[in-house]
């Protein structure tokens, strides 16, 4: 269900804050998401339910730039002193997403991007699943019913090619377990025959990151990659998996203009590729060597969030594309970012 344009609003205040500051004694209806890849990768979150949209947001007893309150059975959201939502509820994560099963193949990588997160995480957080675990785990959410997809990512840890062999090995036995659950994949790969390999194996989504299309910022956060190689790779994909099977994540608050961040959706839709548009997220891990590549980041605001999710939606419409399609990753996760046509 579409969210209104005032709920669109408040999950943009929210998504560009800090941490929920929740209850000494509040104890959580669901085990906490300990994520080790996206936005909230080291961090303990809770998805946050309302006016049909929701947020997952990391939570904390010390201190918040929001507030969980109770008042009985129901619980608000508060903001400076306000109530910014009056009525939230809590939604569980099966695996990293609500009614996903999302895994992190490794978290080690070869490349150094300046402002991923998980190559610099404690090890004892990393979960090092293999193949046979991963297949468990995600008959056992089948079982549990609510299952809408199995997604799969991973650092590149020796090779693209060694990633994405690994990857397809995954895929074909989710596959086999599972014949009838979408599943989508997010590797990055160096060869057009991996995204082949891929989509024979069983996948029908694949997510290629351009990360931005600024070939200038490029250059300084993910300087070993080539872009125009990435852009190659979507147009190859979506002749393979089709139109609006393909996504890709495009960053903004890295110093980009508006017009960049919407060349970068229009290039991709042009493609038969949806963006992604993800606010950045500076924390201890990223915070020095995104500053130190790109110098002082002010955050992106609730207005920019919004003002982009709508020209996105424009530019989506006018070349035959709806993430409403997308059944996998995270348009269908949604709760990273302002998404068109589900949120506004």
């Amino acid at each position: 269900m579409e969210a209104d344009r005032l709920t669109a609003r408040k999950k943009a205040i929210l998504l560009t804050g800090g941490a929920i500051k929740v209850p000494a004694d509040f104890h959580p209806p669901f085990p906490l998401s300990r994520s080790t890849a996206g936005p909230g990768a080291g961090s303990s979150s809770m998805v946050f339910c309302f006016g049909g949209t929701r947020v997952k947001k990391t939570i904390s007893r010390e201190e918040g730039d929001f507030e969980l309150v109770r008042d009985g059975e129901r619980y608000s959201i508060m903001h400076k002193g306000e109530t910014l939502v009056d009525d939230v509820a809590f939604q569980p994560t099966m695996h990293h997403a609500p009614q996903q099963a999302f895994f992190n193949l490794s978290t080690e990588c070869i490349y150094s991007c300046k402002f991923c997160t998980s190559p610099r995480l404690d090890k004892r957080i990393t979960k090092s699943l293999d193949a046979d675990r991963i297949v468990e785990m995600a008959q056992a959410a089948y079982r549990r019913g609510g299952l809408k997809a199995v997604a799969l990512t991973s650092a590149v840890v020796s090779t693209p090619q060694e990633t994405v062999d690994r990857m397809v090995d995954v895929v074909r036995r989710v596959r086999a377990a599972l014949p009838d659950v979408a599943i989508g994949v997010e590797p990055y790969v160096d060869r057009l025959e991996q995204i082949d390999a891929l989509r024979d194996a069983g996948a029908d989504e694949i997510k290629l990151n351009i990360e931005t299309y600024d070939r200038d910022i490029f250059s300084k956060v993910c300087g070993e990659l080539d872009l125009d190689w990435i852009l190659e790779a979507i147009s190859h994909a979506v002749r393979v998996f089709g139109r609006g099977k393909v996504t890709s994540n495009i960053i903004f608050g890295m110093g980009e203009s508006d017009e960049n961040v919407l060349e970068g959706v229009e290039a991709l839709a042009k493609r038969g590729c949806i963006a992604v548009l993800r606010p950045l997220r500076l924390n201890d891990m990223n915070r020095h060597p995104m500053e130190e590549a790109l110098g002082p980041l002010p955050p992106s605001g609730p207005d920019r969030l919004l003002r982009l999710a709508e020209e996105h939606k424009r530019i989506l419409q006018e070349n035959g594309l709806d993430t409403r399609e997308v059944k996998s990753m995270c348009p269908e996760c949604g709760c990273c970012d302002i998404v068109p046509f589900r949120d506004i």
